[in-house]
């Protein structure tokens, strides 16, 4: 009979599986303080009279700091192992999250939310979940990064109505207190459970072959600088890498730079509680994770250049249309926007990294959608910043929301410019 002899180890979860788990964890963690500076604007601004620009800038500085840290990260991940990385980031995050419970002039504002959590958060970016899918997964790869893409959905669904109403009612330090708690609380689990690559926990990639062998391991190679620049100037003479840089830095403009930073205080022009507004971008984050797990399902089995195309077009064509959605109410075609939005959120990134691994090669695909992935933190951490300032001088963000979305049209087109890869997989299903 099939089940007699079918062996009791096949039925055992896969290690995979677990790495995975705490994968989603840490990126959720990091998605907590980068889902909570829009809810804390206002606050702020509020209790030490710091003006939209400064605490602008210093939104700008964490997404800048956020997107250049990743590459770098990557190279460490690569050469120190990702376990010793992770840990070390989440105790970053922990410690510049609480820190902000004490601050009193602006500039820790910029050094702590700018430099200190954006290299933690940095260091756990979707560069992380890129690495972790390449590694330990062969068979549902697509389907896995868009989970790992998700979590800052997730995270975003966990801590923004969480954060929103401590910041409502006892306020903004006790929302930094939630997300350094959190943090700090899954150190030990990544020390204990999380492992480099399958084959430091004694098994294989899920999926993987019979024939699959580890890739060597060269010890004492050069340094994570040296491995990171050394990328940048090979992929540097690639166009397909100078399209995915540039459309990913207008995927980081029309995300957390923009909608992630502004939307809530947007929404505020327009009469709208700051609690609804949150809610709106929570559930957001909602129908990001069933978008970005689908887009990740589609990457597995649809050319990833026109999936690319149809994401940035009908992204750029809805953020037309926001100006005149929002008001003091949420009536159904700002509902309708949502849930459009929400499922093109980070639906970019199975087929961006699809795209990297296709054209540079498992080996380096992490450290080339490291610097793609800067490109994105640049875009956003620029677009924050030309948001509040926009918002300042003309009292509204009209002119915000048109430069997004034409933006967004202009990326659809340069993906179409995309060469086919020689060394495309076949889509493992």
């Amino acid at each position: 009979m099939t089940a007699i002899e079918t062996p009791p180890a096949t039925r055992r979860v896969h290690r995979a599986w677990l790495v995975a788990a705490i994968t989603m964890g840490a990126l959720i963690a990091a998605a907590g303080f980068r889902s909570s500076t829009g809810v804390l604007l206002e606050p702020l601004e509020e209790d030490f009279g710091w003006s939209r620009a400064a605490t602008s800038g210093a939104v700008s500085l964490n997404l800048i700091v956020y997107g250049l840290t990743a590459p770098f990260a990557a190279a460490l991940m690569e050469r120190f192992g990702v376990r010793r990385v992770v840990a070390a980031s989440l105790t970053l995050v922990a410690a510049g999250s609480g820190l902000t419970l004490l601050m009193t002039q602006a500039w820790q504002l910029w050094l702590l939310w700018g430099f200190a959590i954006g290299v933690g958060t940095g260091s756990l970016a979707l560069v992380f979940g890129a690495i972790v899918a390449n590694r330990w997964f062969v068979k549902h790869r697509g389907v896995v990064i868009g989970v790992f893409s998700a979590a800052s959905s997730t995270g975003q669904l966990v801590f923004l109505p969480a954060i929103a109403h401590l910041a409502d009612g006892p306020g903004w330090r006790w929302a930094s207190g939630l997300v350094t708690l959190f943090a700090i609380a899954l150190v030990p689990l990544v020390l204990l459970l999380l492992r480099d690559s399958p084959e430091a926990a004694g098994t294989t990639p899920y999926g993987a072959p019979d024939d699959w062998a580890p890739t060597p391991v060269v010890a004492g190679g050069p340094g994570a600088a040296t491995v990171a620049i050394r990328t940048l100037r090979e992929s540097a003479r690639s166009r397909t890498f100078w399209i995915l840089f540039a459309t990913f830095w207008i995927c980081g403009w029309s995300t957390n730079g923009l909608i992630g930073t502004h939307f809530i205080p947007a929404a505020h022009d327009h009469g709208m509680p700051e609690t609804t507004s949150a809610g709106l971008l929570a559930l957001i984050g909602v129908f990001d994770i069933i978008g970005t797990i689908a887009s990740g399902w589609l990457t597995d089995r649809v050319d990833s250049r026109y999936l690319l195309f149809g994401y940035y077009f009908f992204r750029g064509l809805s953020l037309l249309f926001v100006p005149a959605l929002l008001g003091p109410d949420v009536h159904p075609s700002l509902f309708f926007f949502i849930v459009f939005y929400g499922l093109d959120w980070v639906a970019t990134v199975p087929p961006t990294v699809a795209l990297c691994r296709e054209h540079f090669g498992v080996e380096r695909a992490g450290v080339v959608f490291g610097w793609v992935f800067a490109s994105h933190m640049v875009g956003a951490g620029v677009a924050a910043s030309y948001a509040g300032w926009i918002r300042q001088a003309n009292g509204d963000y009209w002119a915000a929301w048109m430069t997004a979305g034409g933006l967004c049209v202009g990326a659809a087109a340069l993906c179409l410019l995309i060469p086919r890869s020689a060394r495309s997989e076949p889509a493992a299903q």
